[in-house]
């Protein structure tokens, strides 16, 4: 080799000095041989892996327990840790007297290394735990590993995003440690993996979702308690704020966010309504129905009147992830955006309020914007409309269940009473009603079909429509159920509705024939001229439904009887408690007919009507409903079936039949009369009777069956609701 300069001169005789120097037995290789002698004896990790190489080794933990001291030399190796830290740089305090000297070893300070990650730690929840004590909160190799670290992103690391819930899992999924440490929260990993964010993070693997280190930070977690905590109240906003800008942004401006900056630490921010864990599509229906619910954490008041509204009953009743399309408190007031009704950009101002309807109800009017989804019935001062109608319809409720309660109880008592003291009459009586041979028409097959159409149409709404007014009652989810849930019970219940408008409108339609083709017995038969007089005796004769004086009479008489003042009362074609049945009918029909077609068709009436008829109807039909109800199958029951003469039910209105002795028993005034006017037709038995009276037998305890059993329903709910 030539040498071109003097530069590389040099650098041949230095290397060359460095050879003779390294010579064995050369001077300057003894003097380097007696430094080395100096430095302290260094653990190799192969000295160390002789005997944490085997797999069998272990100790007894303080707990009792055998605890592995197995080291895999092939994971270190490939840990991050693997070729550049050795045993002892971790295990700092072992000497070769170890582990002859049985003292025991010192965690390791990780912070020796990671200074910073020391001081975050030393600051956090878990740091702070075990400085003041022993402690099973977590340590760096709690969640980082061992032997086998991993860096951050390799799938491989407990740390990785993946297996950080898994991870963290280990101790916030134990039940033991989580109450002996009062760790709040029920489980967070396991509703962690059920939310949208354990979904998409565990089941479609995209890294982009969260784990529980994007909301509680790495070494630093803090308590939420602690203002410095991502997870902190008033930082919520901003740390899903990281990955849901735009939301954040929104939210910000909303009156929830107002607030808070004003001061007002119960200002709700995100985990109050999508809570922590548990979070879920907000498209999905059970997101829906408890909202509501979230609403009135802070809302209470709100929340009670809206719960009184169809909208409130149907979503308390609505299935988990299939609430029924009605509105929640969101639909009208906003997600994000909630603003002060005053302020124009509020989705309920003046200005946005129609807009903001019509999301739903499309046809809605100016009108339909005066409906009050929070009004208070009880508040006569803000709703006066309103209540006056609930003051009303209550009073209306306790005076007709109160009287006809009384009167009730007083027939009953004296029935009783004269059962117990001449039983075997009243079984004679019974029996030869039964076996009667001599019957008299009472009803027509038409009114017969009227009435069936009556039973059916009326068990159907009573069914569908008290699961409603009982929304709070167990069994009501229970009958929705049966039915088919809410939105099948509502079509159910319309129909209901056309049946008794159906029946009603046939009624009247058979009373104008038959006014038409009576019509002749309003003219003198002699000198064919119109007479006012006869049109009376027509409307408030003996065969009219319309109440007379004599009813008042008939009535006198029963409640003497009921006293033991009397004998018992004789009457004729209709009874008074019949008229008052019968005239029932329209009432019903007219007050919960209007109200239930005002709540059906809701937008049609306020465009010629304010909006708080809704609020006005929906009080007048289910106060109505229920004062129907529980007439029909409690009084009228009585009156019809269960007293002791027709127990356990009168089959007149299925055969349209009476027996000659149940008129001399009950309506001697009416065979009298029948029989001096020549109209007493008295027939034998019929064999179309006898051919389906056992099925209509069994269809008439099919309506009293369910007909008791929903009253039973309506009694238990009425019960609870006055003992809560």
């Amino acid at each position: 080799m030539r040498i071109t300069s003097w530069r590389s001169g040099c650098w041949l005789a230095g290397a060359v000095a460095l050879l003779l120097a390294a010579a064995p037995g050369s001077v300057w290789a003894q003097d380097t041989d007696e430094a080395a002698g100096d430095e302290p004896d260094v653990i190799e990790d192969g000295e160390c892996l002789d005997c944490h190489g085997d797999r069998e080794l272990t100790k007894t933990g303080p707990d009792g327990r055998e605890v592995s001291l197995y080291v895999d030399e092939a994971r270190f190796g490939e840990s991050v840790h693997g070729g550049m830290v050795g045993c002892v740089d971790c295990h700092a305090d072992l000497t070769r007297e170890h582990p002859d000297n049985e003292a025991p070893t010192k965690p390791v300070d990780c912070a020796a290394c990671h200074e910073e990650e020391g001081e975050q730690y030393a600051s956090s929840i878990h740091g702070v735990s075990q400085r003041l004590g022993p402690s099973a909160a977590a340590q760096c190799w709690d969640c980082h590993g061992h032997h086998d670290i991993r860096p951050a992103r390799d799938p491989a690391s407990p740390v990785f995003k993946l297996n950080l819930p898994a991870t963290c899992g280990r101790c916030h999924a134990d039940r033991e440690l989580a109450a002996a440490y009062r760790i709040p929260g029920d489980l967070p990993p396991a509703h962690f993996q059920d939310s949208i964010h354990g979904h998409a993070l565990l089941d479609m693997g995209l890294l982009v979702a969260p784990s529980c280190n994007d909301c509680h930070g790495v070494h630093d977690i803090k308590r939420r308690v602690d203002r410095e905590s991502p997870i902190h109240p008033s930082r919520i906003p901003q740390t899903c704020g990281r990955c849901h800008l735009k939301v954040q942004q929104t939210f910000d401006q909303s009156v929830h966010a107002r607030v808070r900056v004003e001061g007002e630490d119960r200002a709700p921010v995100c985990t109050d309504c999508h809570t922590a864990h548990d979070i879920e599509r907000p498209e999905n229906g059970h997101f829906k129905q408890i909202s509501d619910r979230r609403c009135g954490a802070c809302h209470q008041d709100r929340l009670a009147r809206y719960e009184e509204t169809y909208h409130g009953k149907a979503m308390a009743l609505g299935r988990a992830n299939r609430a029924p399309e009605v509105a929640a408190c969101y639909d009208c007031h906003g997600h994000h955006d909630v603003l002060p009704v005053s302020d124009p950009n509020s989705k309920l101002s003046s200005e946005n309020i129609l807009a903001t309807c019509r999301r739903c109800h499309p046809q809605a009017t100016a009108g339909f914007t005066r409906y009050q989804p929070h009004a208070d019935p009880h508040d006569g001062e803000n709703y006066p409309a309103l209540h006056l109608a609930f003051v009303g319809m209550t009073s209306l409720l306790l005076a007709v269940f109160a009287f006809f309660g009384a009167h009730t109880l007083l027939w009953l008592g004296r029935s009783l009473v004269e059962y117990r003291h001449d039983s075997k009459s009243f079984r004679e009586a019974k029996r030869a009603a039964r076996r009667s041979r001599q019957w008299f028409s009472r009803f027509r097959p038409f009114d017969r079909f009227l009435h069936l159409l009556v039973v059916t149409s009326f068990l159907l709404l009573v069914a569908t429509g008290m699961p409603l007014k009982f929304h709070g009652a167990p069994w009501a989810q229970v009958l929705l159920d049966l039915l088919g849930g809410t939105e099948v019970a509502r079509w159910l219940h319309r129909v209901g509705a056309l049946v008794t408008f159906l029946y009603f409108g046939l009624h009247l339609v058979s009373l104008a024939v038959k006014a038409w083709r009576g019509r002749g017995r309003l003219r003198n038969p002699e000198t064919g001229r119109f007479e006012w007089r006869r049109l009376g005796t027509v409307l408030f004769g003996p065969d009219s439904l319309i109440p007379t004086w004599q009813d008042w009479r008939d009535f006198v008489a029963h409640v003497r009887w009921f006293l033991g003042r009397g004998p018992r009362p004789q009457f004729d074609r209709w009874t008074y408690w019949e008229k008052f049945d019968y005239f029932a009918v329209f009432w019903g029909v007219a007050i919960i007919g209007f109200s239930g077609l005002i709540m059906w068709f809701p937008e049609w009436f306020t465009r010629h009507l304010p909006g708080w008829v809704i609020n006005v109807a929906l009080v007048v039909h289910s106060d109505e409903a229920l004062l129907a109800a529980g007439f029909i199958f409690a009084v009228h029951f009585f009156n019809t079936h269960f007293r002791p003469e027709r127990f356990p039910m009168d089959p007149v209105i299925f055969s349209g039949r009476v027996s000659k002795e149940e008129m001399l028993h009950e309506r001697r005034r009416w065979y009298e009369r029948l029989e001096a006017e020549g109209r007493l037709k008295l027939e034998d038995e019929s064999e179309e009777w006898r051919g389906w009276a056992g099925i209509a037998r069994a269809l008439g305890f099919l309506f009293l069956g369910v007909g008791l059993v929903l009253l039973a329903l309506i009694v238990y709910a009425l019960v609870n609701y006055w003992l809560s």
